[in-house]
């Protein structure tokens, strides 16, 4: 089995392999999908450089703020939280 890495240079440049996919991504945060579990990178003028799913790597530029490893993926944790607010409001 290939080996999960996580690379930051001068909080400006994170590589990362095993990536699975990117859920969504915009200047501020990033939420990746791992072969196990995710990841939420949070930032200014965040920009992917690279995504190759075929090799599992994943560049982002800018201003890294701060990396967070999460059990589950971000689509797990939205039906959950749905489930969580359907019943509001009645």
């Amino acid at each position: 089995m290939e080996n999960h890495y996580l690379t930051i240079e001068n909080r400006e440049k994170l590589t990362i392999g095993q990536v699975a996919d990117v859920d969504a991504f915009d200047e501020e945060t990033l939420w990746a999908n791992l072969k196990e579990g995710g990841v939420e990178i949070t930032g200014e003028n965040l920009n992917i450089e690279k995504l190759d799913l075929q090799e599992g790597t994943l560049i982002v530029t800018g201003t890294i703020c701060s990396v967070v490893y999460t059990d589950r993926k971000k689509k797990e944790k939205g039906r959950f939280i749905k489930k969580l607010t359907a019943g509001k409001g009645k």
